[in-house]
């Protein structure tokens, strides 16, 4: 009876304040499932159940493919690929974030340096892996290890990373840059304190949050939104993304604005390496002579900020 009420406890703890949950048999399974899924994850850690595949990040000015970013897949020997909103959650609250995200970074370091000097590869760091003194360290030894020049790495982090010891977590980035690693903030534009971390911190880049993207160029708001972060970017000398591309008009609007580099389904999904590799092999840029064209006569049309 008490480890049934103590699954409802935590059920009603996980919907928020001032409500309760009475004890549901699914409650049982689904911490069974759970359980299962945190002993699969660590053996999948050691096991080499897990591969990194890679989504093309393109030159807005000259449909080029100027890096990747890497995203972790979880090859389950019975479930096929697992994509990361089904384990990242599990792996930050086991603390197993923290191997993983190790095998990430050393495992994209290497392989990107099998890739031309000249293409990029970024990696997500959680919450998690900034509270572990080590990282800088950490970061450094995958860069000696692999070979890869510190120019090549992008670090990327949410605004989240920053709430949490402000002083230490702005430190570490310090710490990086002047080695050389380029930092971006993902997500802009969904947190409250941004404007002030872009005065705390020297960004790289920007990655303006896709919840944005989806709504243009249709939406005039979202569209001044978007518009309004580039403009400030450039003033600042940081660099910006448009992320989750997905149509045609998204692209045009993007580029028209002036953002640096373009990701999204409607350049290429993600790719497992092998895949990636044959992407770089192409040398002729991607967006084709119509895109761009259309990308004048939509700036056009566009209303003003």
């Amino acid at each position: 009876m008490l480890r049934n009420a103590d699954l409802a406890l935590y059920a009603a703890k996980a919907e928020g304040r001032a409500t309760s949950r009475r004890y549901d048999p699914r409650l049982d399974e689904e911490t069974q499932e759970r359980r299962r899924l945190e002993i699969g994850l660590r053996h999948a850690i050691d096991g080499g159940e897990l591969e990194l595949h890679y989504q093309p990040l393109m030159n807005a000015k000259n449909g080029e493919i100027t890096g990747a970013e890497a995203l972790v897949r979880w090859n389950h020997p019975e479930r096929g690929l697992i994509p990361p909103i089904d384990f990242i959650g599990l792996a930050e609250e086991t603390g197993l974030i923290l191997p993983l995200g190790d095998w990430v970074l050393r495992t994209a370091c290497a392989q990107a340096a099998t890739w031309p000097a000249h293409i990029t590869v970024a990696v997500n760091l959680s919450p998690a892996q900034f509270r572990d003194p080590t990282l800088a360290s950490v970061v450094m030894s995958a860069l000696s290890s692999s070979g890869l020049a510190p120019n090549r790495l992008e670090l990327e982090i949410t605004e989240g990373v920053l709430l949490n010891d402000e002083a230490r977590t702005l430190a570490t980035l310090a710490c990086l840059k002047e080695a050389g690693v380029r930092i971006s903030m993902d997500d802009f534009g969904t947190g409250y304190s941004s404007l002030s971390y872009l005065r705390k911190f020297p960004f790289d880049k920007i990655k303006i949050d896709q919840s944005f993207v989806r709504q243009i160029p249709e939406d005039s708001e979202s569209a001044a939104i978007i518009r309004a972060i580039i403009t400030m970017s450039s003033c600042l000398g940081i660099a910006t993304t448009v992320e989750g591309v997905e149509t045609g008009e998204q692209l045009a609007f993007s580029v028209a604005e002036g953002c640096d580099t373009i990701q999204g389904y409607h350049i290429s999904r993600p790719l497992n390496e092998a895949a990636f590799q044959r992407v770089l092999e192409v040398t002729q840029p991607i967006m084709p002579t119509t895109v761009r064209r259309y990308n004048h006569e939509l700036k056009d049309a566009l209303p003003a900020a």
